[in-house]
C-alpha cells in the first residue's frame, strides 16, 4: 500500500471539494510525529489544524476515552444525560474569562458552535444583524460561510447566504489596515448599512486563523467591548483555533483583559475527539427555549471524557507557559533566517500561534504565494508538515503540538530553514 495508490482510490471515491493539503496518508501518530502508510516519519507542525495541542495519543486522553468506552459511547445528552457533560461544562464555566456566571452547551463541530452562538445572540437580543470581519473564518455551513470574510475557496458557488450579515476590515497594520480604520469602518456600517440597534452580535477571532494569524490587539478588543456595551450588542469571541493554551493563555481574549458575552470553542478542546461548545453569560445562554438548542451527537460522551483529560493536562503540564516558549523559539529562528532572506516579511506569534509572511524583496504589498506553496511542498518532502493560510495565500503557520519535545521543534525548524534557503 502506497500513498499514491490510496490517492488514486481517493480521487475515484471522494469529491474534489474536500481539499487535502498533503498527499500523505497517516498510519499512526504519537505526540508530534506522524508515520505514513509507507512507514515514513514526519514532524507535525500542523496538529490537525490546531487540534492536537496535547499531542497525538496523549496517554491521559487515551485512558479517559478508554474508560468511558467501557461504560457507553452514546446515549444522547437530550435523552439520557450523563455526568461528564455536566463536569466539563462546570470546568469551562469556571475557566471562561470574567466574573459573570456562565453556562455551556456542547455541540460537535466548530461551525455548529458558531451557528448556535448566533442563534443564542439573536434569541437573547431580539435583533437580527451580525457583524464579522474580513479575512475571518467561521465554518462551512451556510451561516458560517456568510460570516466568513474570504470568498475563495469557501464561498464560491454556494450563495445566496443568510441575510443581515455585514463585514468590517480586520485590523492588520502589516497590510495597511489600522485599528482606527477598522473602528471607523464599523461606525460607517452603523450609518450606511445597519443601525446598531438592529445588531445582535459582533463576532471576531482574537487571532485570525485561516485569515493569516493576524492578532487583534488588547486596545482593539477593549474598544470593541466598549462599542458593544454602548449599543447593547453582544461580543462573540471565536476561540475555535485560539483556545486551549495555543496562544499562551487558556483563551486568547485573556490577553485583552475583557469578558466576551459568548465564546465558541472546538478544535483542541478534546485532543482530537469531535466536540465543540458555546460558553456564555448564563442569562444569555438561557434565552433559547428548551429544544431550541442541541443535536444528536452534541457533547459526545467520548468527547466530554477527552475534554476533561485535556483540561487536566493543560494544567498539570503547564501548557500555557510551554506555548509561550515554543512561540519564542519559532520567532527567534525565523528572525535569524530573515537576516539573510528578504523574502521573509512579517514574523509574528501569540503564544505558539506563529506565522511568517512570504513577500517579494521585503515588500508587504507584494505577497509571494508561489514561494509559500513551494516551501510547504519541499518541507513535506523532507519530513515536515506545514500549513499555509492567509487571504493572500502567502503565510505559513506553525502549529506544533504544545507537548512537542524541544529537540523535535528545533529539528523541524532546521528543516524549515534548509527548505527556505533553497526555495
Amino acid at each position: 500500500m502506497t500513498n499514491q495508490s490510496i490517492w488514486n482510490r481517493r480521487e475515484a471515491a471522494i469529491p474534489r471539494g474536500l481539499g487535502m493539503m498533503h498527499k500523505v496518508f497517516a498510519q499512526k501518530a504519537l505526540n508530534a510525529e506522524i508515520w505514513d502508510v509507507e512507514g515514513r516519519r514526519y514532524l507535525d507542525f500542523a496538529a490537525g489544524i490546531a487540534v492536537t495541542n496535547t499531542g497525538h495519543n496523549h496517554p491521559a486522553v487515551k485512558a479517559a476515552v478508554a474508560a468511558q468506552l467501557e461504560n457507553f459511547s452514546h446515549v444522547c445528552a437530550q435523552v439520557t444525560p450523563y455526568e461528564p457533560y455536566v463536569a466539563l461544562a462546570e470546568k469551562l464555566n469556571a475557566l471562561a474569562p470574567g466574573d459573570t456566571p456562565k453556562k455551556t452547551i456542547f455541540l460537535t463541530t466548530g461551525a455548529e458552535a458558531v451557528e448556535n452562538a448566533i442563534k443564542i445572540a439573536r434569541a437573547a437580543t431580539g435583533r437580527p444583524g451580525v457583524i464579522a470581519f474580513s479575512g475571518g473564518f467561521h465554518g462551512r455551513t451556510m451561516m458560517g460561510m456568510a460570516l466568513t470574510g474570504k470568498v475563495v475557496p469557501y464561498k464560491t458557488g454556494f450563495g445566496p447566504f443568510p441575510g443581515d450579515i455585514h463585514h468590517a476590515p480586520f485590523p492588520a497594520p502589516y497590510l495597511g489596515i489600522s485599528e482606527a480604520d477598522s473602528l471607523a469602518a464599523l461606525e460607517r456600517l452603523f450609518k450606511s448599512d445597519i443601525e446598531p440597534e438592529r445588531v445582535a452580535a459582533i463576532i471576531i477571532e482574537p487571532v485570525q486563523g485561516e485569515g493569516g494569524f493576524y492578532a487583534a490587539s488588547a486596545d482593539f478588543m477593549q474598544a470593541l467591548r466598549r462599542m458593544c456595551d454602548a449599543h447593547g450588542i453582544l461580543l462573540v469571541a471565536d476561540e475555535i483555533q485560539t483556545g486551549f493554551a495555543r496562544t499562551g493563555a487558556m483563551f486568547a481574549v485573556e490577553h485583552a483583559g475583557i469578558e466576551p458575552d459568548l465564546m465558541t470553542v472546538a478544535k483542541a478542546m478534546a485532543g482530537g475527539f469531535p466536540i465543540s461548545g458555546v460558553i456564555g453569560k448564563a442569562a444569555l445562554m438561557d434565552a433559547a427555549a428548551p429544544g431550541g438548542l442541541g443535536g444528536t451527537y452534541g457533547g459526545s460522551p467520548l468527547g466530554c471524557a477527552a475534554g476533561l483529560a485535556v483540561l487536566e493536562t493543560i494544567e498539570t503540564e503547564d501548557l500555557c507557559a510551554r506555548a509561550r516558549a515554543i512561540g519564542a523559539r519559532i520567532v527567534e529562528r525565523c528572525q535569524v533566517i530573515a537576516q539573510s532572506d528578504r523574502g521573509l516579511g512579517d514574523i509574528r506569534t501569540l503564544g505558539a500561534m506563529s506565522a511568517v509572511e512570504f513577500v517579494e524583496e521585503g515588500d508587504s504589498a507584494r505577497p509571494d504565494a508561489a514561494r509559500t506553496a513551494a516551501v510547504v511542498a519541499a518541507a513535506r518532502e523532507r519530513g515536515l508538515l506545514l500549513l499555509s493560510c492567509g487571504v493572500r495565500g502567502n503565510v505559513i503557520r506553525f502549529l506544533p503540538p504544545l507537548t512537542i519535545p524541544m529537540e523535535q521543534l528545533d529539528e523541524g525548524l532546521d528543516l524549515f530553514e534548509a527548505v527556505v534557503k533553497v526555495s
